[in-house]
This record gives C-alpha cells, sequence and structure tokens, in this order.
C-alpha cells in the first residue's frame, strides 16, 4: 500500500497508510492486548473480533483505520473519525471541520527508542492537519490516563472541558495550526532551551574574558553578580510603585540582589570551557532560582557593556535563539548514529546548535510561527521560490566564464517554466526579452518586495511570475536553498531581509557583481595546485549573479539596508564532485550533539572503524592543510567555519573538503605581486594586513572557531585526549612545514601566542552590523592573547 504521509523524524522515517485487516488484524490484536494498552478496553478481543471492529470502521463514511510505520516497520495504529458524526456527536464544543483522533502507539519488545511516542504523536497531528486538511484536531483522553494527557500537552493540545462519556469521563482537548506552531512554547521545552543557552553563553563569555570564574577547587566555579534592579513599567521606574506612597524622611534603599551561578568545568586549550550543562545552578540571595538566558545578559549587562540603546535588539536575538533550540528540543530529530548514514539535506535540517561560538546565534527577526515552521532549515520542508521579472535595464546579470544566459536559464528552470513565465509577461503586453528572471524568498516578496518596492511592481519593473515549478530546501544559511529532486542544480542564494547574528541578511547587487569574475579566479587558483588537488580541497563556484537597482534607494546618497534586498546569486552544486561511495555532510555536523547528548563526530569515529586519531589525521588532511597552504602559498583566506565548509566523507571518513560562499568571504591579504596577477574588477577581495594578522586565519577562524569545539567533544566523550589532538594538528602543520620548507617564514603557526580575536564582543558591540564588511580588520575586537595548544 502506498504510503499516504511521510514524515522525517527522530525515531526515523514516519509514513502513514490506510489499514489493511490482512495481514495486520494479528499483530494490532497482540498491541491491544498488551497491558500498556490497557486504557484501549479492548484487551479480550479475538482477531475475528479485531476484524470486526476494523470492517465496522471500514463500513462507516465517517471513520478512517490507519497503519503507521517507522522506517518501514509497523508500529502504531491510529483511527479518525467525525466527531459531530461519531462519539461527540452531542457535544457543543465540535463544529464541522474538527478531526478526531485515537491512537496506539505499539508497545515495546524490546527496549523502546527514546521520543518514538512523541515524533508519531506530531507526524500524526501533521497528518490529520495538513493532510487530511482538519480545522482541529480533537482527543478525549480519559482524564485517569496522565501518560497520555502529558504527550497531549506536550504536543499543544488544549483541553476545552471534562466531559462524561459512555465509558470514560473525558479531557476534552483540541489542537490548531496555531497550537501545534507553538507546541514548543511550554514550560519542559524551554527550561532545556534556557539551561542549554545560559552553558554555553558562561563557557564563551569565560573564553572571551567578559567572565572570570572562580575556581573552588574539585573543577567546580562560580561566577557571582550583583544583579541590576527590575524594571517595572506598572510599578514606576527602578521597581517603585506606581503610586508613590507618601514620603518619609529616611527612605530605606533596596538591597541589590546578589546572583551566583555554579557550575563542574573542565579548562582544556585555547581557554575552552568545557560546562557539564547538568550542574549548572542558579541562585538570587542565595535561594535556588531558574536558569534563564534572558536573565543572564540583563545581570551580566555591566560586564556585557551593549549600548543601552541595543540592549533590548540584542535581548530579542537571545529570545529568538531560545524559541528555535525549544522547537528543536521539541521536535526531536534523528539521532547522531542514524545521521552517520544520512544524506547531506536530512543532516543539514538536523542541526540544532547554530554557530558554536555566538550565543545569540538564530535570531531570525522578522520570521514568524508559521514562517519559521515554513522556511528554517530544522523543519525540511519543500520551499517553492517566487520568481520575478526584472527589467534589463534596471538589473544586472553577471555570468562565470564559459556560461551564457540561455544555458543559464535552462538549467535552473526547464523549457516548461520559461515558457510558462514568458506567456505571462505577454499577456500583460510584456516583452520576455525586455527581463532578467530574479528568484525571490516567497517572505521576501510578502514583507519587502511587495512593500518596500511596491512603485516597481505597480510600473512593471518588477512582475511577480509565480512559483517555480521545482522543491527547494533551506539550508542552515537560512537564504541558501538546494533542490534534492535535481541535485546536480545550482544552489540558489537570495536575499532575505531578516535579522540574523548581527546583520541583516540582505545582498548587494553591486556586491554581487564581480563575484562570478572572484570565483574563477579562485577557482583557476585552486585547481592549479598540486597540493591543494592531493589534498582534495575544492571550491564551489558562484556561478552567475543578479541583482535589481531600478528603485529610489540606488539614487540616495547614503546606502541602506534597502539596497541588499533584490539579488540572487546561483552556485555549483557539490553533488557533481562525489566519486561513487561517497557522500556530503556541512562540517558543521562534526559540532553537533543530538537530543540525547551524544556527538555526531564521536558516531562517525566509532562507525568507521579507522580509530581516532586515523581519522583525525584524514580531516585535519582535508581541512586544515589547504586552508594553511592558501595562506602560505597564496595569502589567500577564506571564513572557514563549519557551515561554509562541505565535507566529503567515505566510509565516514573526512576524506576531502569542498569550500563554498567564496564572493562574500575570501580576501586576498597581500598586494598582488604583479599589476597582471589581478584583474582590477577583482581588487575588492585585496586586503592586505601584517604577519601577524594574516595568522589569524588559521588561529582565529580554525583554531578557536572550529578545532577547539571539536577537541572538547572528542576529550569530554573519551574518544581522544585533548593533548593528542593537538599534538595531531601539530603534525599536520609540521608535516606541511617539511614539505614546504620555503613558505614557513614570516607567518608563524607554531608561535607561543596569538592575538584573541572575540566574536560575541562583536555583536554585543552592535547588533545590528557585526563588522563593516568594507573593512573587516578595522572592526575586530582583541582580548589580550591566547596561548597557542601547538606552540614549539
Amino acid at each position: 500500500m502506498t504510503a499516504v504521509t511521510e514524515h522525517r523524524a527522530s525515531c526515523g522515517l514516519v509514513t502513514i497508510e490506510p489499514f489493511e485487516a490482512h495481514p495486520h488484524a494479528v499483530p494490532l490484536r497482540r498491541w491491544l492486548s498488551h497491558p500498556a494498552s490497557s486504557w484501549w478496553g479492548m484487551a479480550g478481543l479475538s482477531t475475528d473480533e479485531v476484524r470486526a471492529h476494523l470492517a465496522a470502521i471500514e463500513a462507516d463514511p465517517h471513520q478512517r483505520a490507519w497503519l503507521g510505520r517507522v522506517d518501514d516497520e509497523p508500529l502504531f495504529y491510529v483511527e479518525t473519525y467525525d466527531p459531530t458524526r461519531v462519539l461527540l456527536a452531542e457535544v457543543p464544543e465540535v463544529r464541522p471541520g474538527d478531526v478526531g483522533v485515537h491512537l496506539l502507539v505499539a508497545p515495546p519488545v524490546e527496549r523502546r527508542v527514546h521520543g518514538l511516542t512523541s515524533a508519531v504523536m506530531a507526524a500524526v497531528t501533521g497528518f490529520v492537519l495538513d493532510g487530511l486538511g482538519a480545522t482541529r484536531v480533537v482527543v478525549e483522553p480519559d482524564v485517569r490516563n496522565a501518560a497520555v494527557r502529558a504527550k497531549n500537552d506536550e504536543a499543544g493540545f488544549r483541553v476545552l472541558r471534562e466531559l462524561e462519556l459512555p465509558e470514560k469521563r473525558a479531557a476534552l482537548s483540541v489542537l490548531t495550526h496555531d497550537d501545534r506552531a507553538a507546541a514548543h512554547l511550554t514550560p519542559e521545552p524551554m527550561a532545556v532551551a534556557h539551561r542549554h543557552l545560559v552553558t554555553k553563553a558562561l563557557a564563551e563569555f569565560s573564553h572571551e574574558r567578559l567572565l572570570a570564574p572562580a575556581g573552588l577547587g574539585d573543577d567546580v566555579y562560580e561566577v557571582v553578580l550583583a544583579a541590576l534592579p527590575r524594571h517595572d513599567a506598572a510599578a514606576g521606574p527602578a521597581g517603585a510603585p506606581a503610586v508613590a506612597p507618601a514620603p518619609t524622611p529616611t527612605p530605606t534603599p533596596t538591597p541589590t540582589p546578589t546572583v551566583a551561578y555554579r557550575f563542574r568545568a573542565r579548562r582544556l586549550a585555547l581557554e575552552h570551557w568545557a560546562i557539564d550543562e547538568a550542574s549548572v545552578t542558579r541562585t538570587v540571595d542565595g535561594r535556588p532560582a531558574p536558569l534563564d538566558a534572558l536573565e543572564l545578559v540583563v545581570e551580566l549587562q555591566p560586564l556585557l557593556a551593549v549600548p543601552e540603546h541595543l540592549l533590548a535588539t540584542y535581548l530579542e536575538e537571545v529570545s529568538a535563539t531560545l524559541a528555535g533550540l525549544a522547537h528543536k528540543h521539541h521536535r526531536g530529530g534523528p539521532s547522531s548514529e542514524q545521521l552517520t548514514t544520512a544524506d547531506h539535506a536530512t543532516i543539514e535540517a538536523a542541526m540544532t546548535e547554530g554557530h558554536p561560538s555566538f550565543v545569540a546565534n538564530a535570531g531570525r527577526i522578522g520570521f514568524g510561527l508559521d514562517e519559521s515552521r515554513a522556511y528554517a532549515p530544522e523543519n525540511g520542508e519543500p520551499v517553492r521560490l517566487l520568481w520575478l521579472a526584472a527589467r534589463r535595464a534596471h538589473a544586472h546579470l553577471a555570468l562565470g566564464r564559459g556560461l551564457d544566459e540561455a544555458a543559464h536559464r535552462r538549467a535552473e528552470l526547464g523549457d516548461e517554466t520559461l515558457e510558462r513565465f514568458a506567456a505571462t509577461l505577454r499577456g500583460r503586453g510584456l516583452d520576455p526579452d525586455d527581463f532578467h528572471l530574479l528568484p525571490v524568498h516567497p517572505w521576501q516578496w510578502q514583507h519587502r518586495v511587495a512593500v518596500t518596492f511596491a512603485a516597481d511592481v505597480a510600473r512593471r519593473d518588477l512582475v511577480l511570475l509565480g512559483e517555480g515549478d521545482v522543491e527547494h530546501r533551506a539550508q542552515q544559511s537560512i537564504r541558501t536553498f538546494s533542490t534534492p529532486t535535481h541535485p546536480e542544480r545550482s544552489y540558489v542564494k537570495v536575499a532575505l531581509a531578516i535579522q540574523n547574528m548581527g546583520f541583516l541578511r540582505g545582498l548587494s547587487p553591486e556586491y554581487m557583481r564581480p563575484t562570478p569574475a572572484i570565483n574563477d579566479w579562485v577557482h583557476d587558483l585552486v585547481s592549479a595546485d598540486p597540493t591543494l588537488r592531493e589534498a582534495r580541497f575544492r571550491v564551489l563556484r558562484e556561478r552567475a549573479s543578479l541583482g535589481y537597482t531600478g528603485d529610489v534607494y540606488h539614487r540616495t546618497a547614503t546606502a541602506s539596508p534597502q539596497r541588499k534586498m533584490l539579488a540572487a546569486l546561483w552556485r555549483e552544486s557539490p553533488v557533481p564532485l562525489l566519486a561513487p561511495g561517497e557522500r556530503l555532510a556541512t562540517m558543521a555536523a562534526l559540532l553537533h550533539r543530538d537530543r540525547d547528548g551524544h556527538a555526531l563526530a564521536t558516531a562517525m569515529i566509532r562507525a568507521s572503524g579507522v580509530g581516532a586519531e586515523g581519522w583525525l589525521r584524514s580531516y585535519l588532511h582535508a581541512y586544515l592543510r589547504p586552508v594553511v597552504h592558501c595562506l602560505l602559498a597564496h595569502d589567500l583566506a577564506f571564513m572557514p567555519h563549519g557551515e561554509n565548509v562541505i565535507t566529503v566523507l567515505r566510509d565516514h571518513v573526512p576524506t576531502g573538503v569542498v569550500m563554498k560562499d567564496i564572493g562574500e568571504e575570501v580576501a586576498l591579504l597581500a598586494e598582488p605581486s604583479s599589476p597582471d596577477e589581478l584583474p582590477p574588477e577583482l581588487r575588492r577581495v585585496v586586503s592586505p594586513v601584517d604577519d601577524r594578522e594574516k595568522a589569524l586565519a588559521v588561529f582565529t577562524d580554525v583554531f578557536d572557531g572550529v578545532l577547539r569545539h571539536l577537541a572538547a567533544i572528542l576529550d569530554v566523550d573519551r574518544v581522544l585526549p585533548e593533548a593528542l589532538f593537538w599534538r595531531l594538528v601539530a603534525e599536520c602543520v609540521d608535516r606541511h612545514a617539511v614539505e614546504h620548507p620555503g613558505l614557513h617564514g614570516a607567518v608563524d603557526l607554531r608561535a607561543a601566542r596569538f592575538d584573541h580575536s572575540c566574536l560575541n564582543r562583536l555583536q554585543l558591540r552592535d547588533t545590528r552590523q557585526m563588522v563593516d564588511l568594507g573593512a573587516q580588520s578595522s572592526s575586530l575586537i582583541y582580548a589580550g592573547t591566547l596561548p597557542n595548544p601547538i606552540a614549539r
């Protein structure tokens, strides 16, 4: 039987199909007879009686029976019914459009998979709301069934009232789309999110020397703060009552509460704080208090020194990050063990952490609940991009070497879609040859283009053509999309004017104009270098870019965010680069821990069978060695954090990497040796710095930004001691020096110390725009120096 619906969940691939009495009545009888299914009241039925029950449902047009599978194994049974006709017909609260549900998850034969019932319930409610088109899902559990009522609460059901049914007193409960979207905004998932983010904030703010935890012995540390007085708007400033009492001669000052955080931690290389998340406690004036990431920021404000006019903005990003963490915890996701064999898209959707160093790393200010559900990468929902026709006179298309516009259009859209778009233009009396085709995020059209560029749409310099015909999927960078059904097609990156991690996520048409040429230049350099070829280091070229500049904002004297709202670029897909037996994973996955705290890197090492040292040597050869070589041989620096690097895996071992986001991130850190080395239109990548700052392209971006976190994961998991980890890093650098003795000179990667460049301090200084993209070097903030873990 073909599945009616499919849903990727933490427990595996969940499918739901019509129930067939043959051959499934026998296992259903066993499920109903199990003590765990006693609330169904069908334990004594024979197989024939179960078949009769199923036949009655099939004969009733107001009821249906469904079989649920997880990874093709039958694991749950569902009955749906029209509550206005069945069971609840006399209950005034039910209404047309409601669909009632009874759910039975198969009792465990052996050990139950953690989170199975929650994952199945999420799949079933989604199926009823989206697949069956229900306005509300209705359930009526026995009020004594505390376990099921807790699961209903977790899923977002609201109890309307208790009522008497023939065989039970029931808690009549409903779930709507809005309830489902906000199901994570409940105490348990939010408490998990607060604990995680408080732990991360204590660790990273200590790493950046904003905090100095005091050691109490036995790896126990404490941070003591004088909390700021709470401001209650209803009570007046600083907690004063709304109506002031009669003045007294000698008012008694309100004492400032003392807040203390205590935790167990190990201090590792690079001043990394490996804090035991479960150990973190908070007290206020000596009394236990709940962990609260927002309260922590306010308590730390005298130390963080966020500008007062930006503090609320930073708090909003922290709040949005909390909401995202709570949602990810509530949703679950594949286990790290399952991810060892998952495809690239599944791994992308499973990531939960965001940037490993930033505390407020998933702001997405501008997305609502429905939009987060539709467009957030962790939900893995298919997205159809909208397409605009942008008048050629006011737009610029740049193409990489060897690519022409017609071939580019056909490859990315196909002839049928192109003809549909052309017909739309002709139907409005417009000539298709007068327009470029520009992809736009649906959110961007709804909230920006149709409003901010309303005049351009009205005069038909921009024309809405409708959705494309293929389904895309958002990557972790939110505004970049792959095409799972056509994996050979380019990734599409579009402007998305939401505030996220210190930037409005726009794309500048001016900045995009030389991007394909920059990518061709970097690609040629990388491809011609035998050391990079041997390491299987490659770049994904951004082959085409398109930007619209016909708006009024491009005619103002001062640049503005509105100039970055209508542009797109197309980046090569890495799939055609793969050899048989290879697969892809975002490098961010190497720092991922699943809902149960199990690390994907640890699972990969165990699955590989090559041992931790062999696995790490292969990874460093594929990742660190090329980054070092590009810096020392070519003065070329990338932004090689986890989401900008795609790892090529063979038998769970990294054997190569592919670097992306070239046009926006690459930098040439020295003047070209000759005028002919770099075409004039590519001069924007030139950013000369001294040798000490050059080294930060490895020290900050790789050692501190990536390897510090990976070393801690492997050390905490007892997979590889951190001392041995850094010895292998030194071995990789030394091997490159032996093979390239002329390159290791002024830029000393084995120096005793290096400048401690701090990321959170950038965001705390200005959460709207952390750095000036035109002068990134001068925007950096340092906190002294760090001891180099591979120093001689």
